[in-house]
């Protein structure tokens, strides 16, 4: 079993940074890829950002590529969202996913989901 909780969410204004970790515990997941998603109530969740284990592959949505930034430590069991030049459409709660598949991560379908943590940012 795997757990995995998100912290960093918070509110900020349009423009300003966030970054997001995420802390894995149970299982070893070094060769697990890992990921981002995001969801606003009633909508679907929506994939934001997915890194492979090793880090040498990366995949970003259209909405927010140029603008968030993943990465990871395999040594924390951590992984990170460095969300630049926010946008009030970024607005949504976020959760962290791993899985072994990275097609299916950067589908956002993980294998394995936080709980979420809210990100607000206001105009």
């Amino acid at each position: 079993q795997v757990h995995l909780q998100e912290s960093g969410g918070g509110l900020v204004q349009v423009g300003e940074s966030l970054r997001l970790s995420c802390a894995a515990s149970g299982r070893a997941i070094i060769t697990y890829s890992s990921g981002w998603v995001r969801q606003v109530p009633g909508k679907e969740r929506e994939f934001v950002a997915g890194i492979s284990w090793t880090g040498g592959m990366k995949r970003y949505s259209e909405s927010v590529n140029g603008r968030f930034f993943i990465s990871r430590d395999n040594a924390k069991n951590e992984w990170y969202l460095q969300m630049n030049r926010l946008k009030p459409e970024d607005t949504a709660v976020y959760y962290c996913t791993t899985g072994p598949d990275f097609a299916a991560v950067v589908s956002g379908g993980g294998e394995y989901f936080g709980r979420g943590t809210q990100v607000t940012v206001s105009s």
